[in-house]
């Protein structure tokens, strides 16, 4: 597989946290067990490949695989990429998805950063060929809905639960980079993160609107070693992070290996109220202009990560999104490729996870009969009619068949 090809992909969901239920008792969420992917993993993995798809991001359970400190269960993750690599599948591993093993306990645990990154390596040396990481989906999101929403995992709702979660959490993500690096060092990490956008709804609410613009950016700042403007650098010295934390990302971020992935959905921009609250715009400025202002600030190669909506705006999304993509591609921003995102319908989204209720979301390319959806034949279409026209920029990132 040469690192020229535009990366078509999609992606099979792996969210796992834990929500409280009604009953005051807590339950983990795991939509792979929600979608029947454990029973139908083979016929997931047939769909990607009837797509056109070579790409997937996929990856194991990580609260179900990593069992104990140094001890793993790797079963039903080798069953699973033997078979991608018998597909000619390339997975984009994602290693944690808004959850942690129940041993762990949650993001608020100091140690979560180094056994996430001895989790890290040990699965590259597992899988010593595979070049493409996800380490940690979505930072932002996983931070702010545990420790600042107070909907998953810890369930917090302050500014210093959440400045807690992001740096234990970018510090694992580092350190999980660090560690694949040295069983793989042509490794490339495709940071998938939500691109947010928030508009000040009348003049006071201004002040507020800048705020939350600078916020959006703090998991990509860390990460990458990115120099904060004064009001951030105070905002998390404020709720509990050290210089010597602060200093701690500037000296070992691998910005040169990243990718940065921007996911969009018509939830991801805001409107700001004079009393900081905030509700959901819709789409204002939309995928283009949000990730030209995230391009401008990092200057990586860029990836579009994650897209969907709902049933039945599903084909002229795609074909919106994708209208986006081609747009920054002849604006000369260095972008890889594009994900519908996922491959089956997911469920009980449209509550954020919070409620078991089963409600299923038709959100993708196949139902969960594994039928084809109009949104996945309108997206095979697309692949087949472009897979071999944007083909010709590496942008310094090659990998190889594993």
């Amino acid at each position: 597989m040469a690192g020229t090809k535009f990366m078509f992909t999609t992606g099979i969901e792996n969210s796992y946290p834990t929500i409280l239920l009604p009953n005051g008792e807590t339950k983990r969420v795991d939509e792979m067990e929600k979608t029947s992917h454990y029973q139908h993993w083979e016929l997931d993995f047939q769909r990607v490949n009837e797509m056109g798809i070579e790409f997937l991001r996929y990856g194991p359970p990580y609260f179900a695989t990593h069992i104990g400190p140094g001890r793993y269960d790797w079963n039903f993750t080798d069953i699973t990429f033997q078979r991608l690599n018998e597909l000619n599948i390339t997975p984009i591993v994602d290693l944690c998805h808004f959850g942690v093993p129940d041993w762990m306990g949650n993001f608020q645990n100091p140690e979560f950063p180094y056994w996430f990154a001895e989790y890290a390596g040990a699965f590259a040396r597992r899988f010593p060929a595979l070049q493409l990481y996800t380490p940690i989906n979505e930072i932002f999101i996983t931070a702010l809905f545990s420790a600042q929403f107070g909907w998953w995992n810890e369930r917090l709702r302050t500014d210093a639960t959440f400045v807690n979660a992001l740096k234990l959490i970018c510090k694992a993500n580092v350190m999980a980079m660090q560690a694949i690096l040295k069983v793989q060092p042509l490794a490339t990490f495709i940071q998938s993160e939500s691109a947010e956008c928030f508009h000040a709804a009348d003049p006071a609410a201004v002040v507020h609107a800048r705020f939350l613009n600078q916020k959006r950016f703090l998991s990509f700042d860390l990460t990458y070693g990115y120099p904060l403007n004064v009001g951030m650098y105070e905002y998390l010295l404020e709720n509990g992070m050290t210089k010597q934390e602060y200093r701690w990302f500037v000296h070992n971020q691998v910005k040169a290996r990243c990718v940065m992935g921007n996911d969009y959905y018509v939830t991801n921009e805001h409107l700001v109220h004079a009393d900081g609250s905030t509700q959901a715009s819709g789409e204002i400025f939309g995928y283009y202009v949000i990730t030209r202002q995230y391009y401008k600030r990092y200057r990586l190669p860029i990836m579009h990560t994650e897209t969907n909506i709902r049933m039945p705006a599903c084909k002229e999304w795609l074909l919106k999104q994708w209208a986006n993509v081609q747009r920054l591609k002849h604006d000369g921003v260095p972008i890889i490729g594009f994900t519908w995102y996922s491959l089956l319908h997911q469920v009980d989204w449209d509550s954020a996870l919070r409620n078991d209720d089963g409600q299923v979301n038709e959100l993708g390319l196949y139902d969960l009969n594994r039928q084809q959806m109009p949104v996945g034949a309108a997206y095979q279409e697309l692949i087949r009619n472009w897979k071999d026209i944007i083909t010709e920029e590496s942008y310094g990132l090659v990998f190889h068949n594993w």
